[in-house]
């Protein structure tokens, strides 16, 4: 909200300076769509997801052997030897651990990776937008998540998919040359998602489902 009165007050400065200067343009960008859609962004997801799958079938075996022992643990427990069933317990708590802690390890990576990914495709998105915005003379271009309205001719999201898959760039390559040029960047990079707590051990592995920020695993 605050980001968007700050918008409005700018915007409102603009159309009152606009009666003296009429060489203003304004423009706007989908970040989430261009993400989505872009090569770069296409290309990051598909590997996001095999990442995903590989580590949910391991913790899918990891707990398959954790649930075994329970049930084991469970139905003989109390015809076994006293040793027998303090070795037992003792297995169990210790896969149960291994399942939990590698669980939320796997959370964080996931995260990590898709933050690390996500933030260097949006910093070549912002350069691709610092040139078409320099080349077309726009006075400034806006993120469309800051806007309460804008009329949909204004939308350059296309046009900065092209520009930024016409390059064939390895993502995060074109950031240094965004900083090197000035001006602002939209966004503020990717923003962590909230964990979640530690699984019992009946919790489903991890999915790739987040939060309602710009990542590209949405």
């Amino acid at each position: 909200m605050r980001n968007r009165l700050i918008i409005g007050v700018v915007l409102l400065a603009l159309t009152t300076a606009g009666t003296a200067r009429a060489d203003i343009r304004l423009a706007y960008v989908d970040i989430q769509r261009a993400l989505n859609l872009c090569r770069a962004g296409k290309d990051a997801k598909g590997d996001f997801r095999g990442r995903i799958e590989r580590l949910q079938s391991q913790l899918e075996g990891q707990q398959s052997e954790v649930e075994r022992l329970k049930d084991e643990l469970q139905k003989k427990g109390a015809l076994m030897q006293p040793d027998q069933r303090q070795n037992l317990e003792q297995q169990y708590t210790r896969k149960l651990r291994d399942f939990q802690d590698d669980y939320k390890s796997t959370r964080e990576t996931l995260q990590q990776k898709d933050n690390e990914t996500t933030g260097a495709i949006v910093r070549d998105l912002a350069t691709i937008v610092r040139q078409i915005g320099e080349k077309n003379g726009y006075t400034m271009v806006m993120e469309k998540g800051n806007l309460l309205w804008a009329t949909p001719a204004t939308d350059i999201t296309d046009e900065v998919i092209r520009g930024y898959d016409a390059t064939n760039a390895k993502a995060g390559t074109l950031s240094g040359e965004a900083a090197a040029g000035g001006g602002s960047e939209f966004g503020s990079g990717p923003r962590s998602r909230a964990s979640a707590p530690p699984p019992a051990s009946s919790a489903p592995p991890p999915s790739d489902e987040g939060g309602s920020h710009s990542t590209i695993s949405k």
